[in-house]
């Protein structure tokens, strides 16, 4: 039995999410238990999910990625983040997005999430690119 959706395609939050995570190289979109994740070779960012032992407690408008190692524990000590049922014992966070949101901070936590799982030849590619960390031009 198919999974129900569980979002609306013309959320402005989704195409905010979407603008961010298929800006990056081979990134994809697909359904996965009836919301949108985007991977490379395996997901890096859902849209949407329930907290850690409230799994009927639904958070449709929420950002759930594999922080940066270097970032975990500061994130962890931020009330704003919570850890996602089924994916925290991964390493995984979550953050609401409903409310004033900062889409560069969003930007930044795709971005490390998908360096965390994109395959190295594809963050080669991402970091060649002008404007990419290290790069002048």
């Amino acid at each position: 039995m198919a999974h129900p959706l569980m979002f609306d395609d013309a959320d402005p939050l989704l195409r905010r999410v979407r603008a961010v995570a298929l800006a990056l190289p081979e990134a994809r979109e697909k359904i996965t238990h009836g919301r949108p994740t985007f991977h490379t070779t395996k997901v890096f960012a859902y849209f949407g999910g329930s907290p850690r032992g409230r799994t009927l407690e639904r958070h449709d408008a929420a950002l759930l990625f594999r922080p940066d190692p270097d970032d975990d524990v500061a994130l962890r000590q931020d009330a704003r983040f919570w850890e996602p049922a089924y994916l925290w014992p991964h390493g995984w966070l979550a953050i609401d997005l409903d409310g004033a949101v900062d889409w560069g901070e969003i930007a930044e936590l795709v971005d490390a999430s998908y360096r965390a799982t994109a395959p190295r030849s594809l963050v080669r590619e991402l970091d060649a690119r002008p404007g990419a960390p290290g790069v002048s031009g």
